[in-house]
């Protein structure tokens, strides 16, 4: 009878095994559905270079276009999805403009309803992307930060900051609304 051996078995095994694992590995990477890099939205996949002029600022707020705009332009670079360019050398404008500025008493001192211990702040703005050059308007939207701050007895210290973060969350939802699509 011609039999095999058990350590010849193990390894022609071991030898299939081999020639199959690439093969294997290869068919199960491609059904991950991962991609490197960023992944911007479809219409807006062949922008490579973002200018970010200073936004305009409808409300009575002074300084807080400025704020906004390096809000946003550090959201950008810490996103990596788009270089910053200057108006004249990119591929697209973001423009913004901040509509509304929403200030509320979130909580009240226990013995005086009318003294407020920790201030709200809202913000609300429109932002659309332009193609360079044109008025062609490739993506728009609203967006919108809120901040909640304890006050301290410098009330404007304490509303500057509830501005910064403001501020900083409405540059991250419109950071992911044109880098992500969502």
């Amino acid at each position: 009878m011609g039999s095999i051996s058990r350590p010849a078995i193990s390894l022609i095994m071991k030898s299939r095994l081999l020639l199959m694992a690439p093969l294997i590995a290869l068919l199960f990477s491609a059904c991950a559905g991962y991609k490197i890099g960023p992944t911007k939205p479809h219409h807006l996949d062949n922008i490579v270079k973002l200018a970010v002029p200073t936004f305009s600022n409808e409300t009575l707020e002074p300084r807080l276009s400025v704020l906004l705009t390096n809000s946003v332009i550090k959201q950008l670079q810490a996103d990596g999805t788009y270089q910053i360019g200057t108006v004249d050398g990119s591929d697209a404008v973001l423009e913004c403009t901040i509509r509304n500025i929403n200030r509320s008493q979130f909580r009240a001192v226990r013995t005086n309803v009318l003294k407020t211990s920790e201030l709200r702040v809202e913000l609300s703005a429109d932002y659309r992307v332009k193609q360079a050059g044109t008025e062609l308007v490739l993506h728009s939207g609203r967006v919108f930060g809120a901040s909640n701050i304890v006050l301290d007895p410098n009330f404007q210290l304490s509303e500057h900051q509830a501005m910064e973060v403001a501020s900083t969350r409405l540059a991250q939802q419109l950071v992911t609304e044109i880098s992500e699509g969502w």
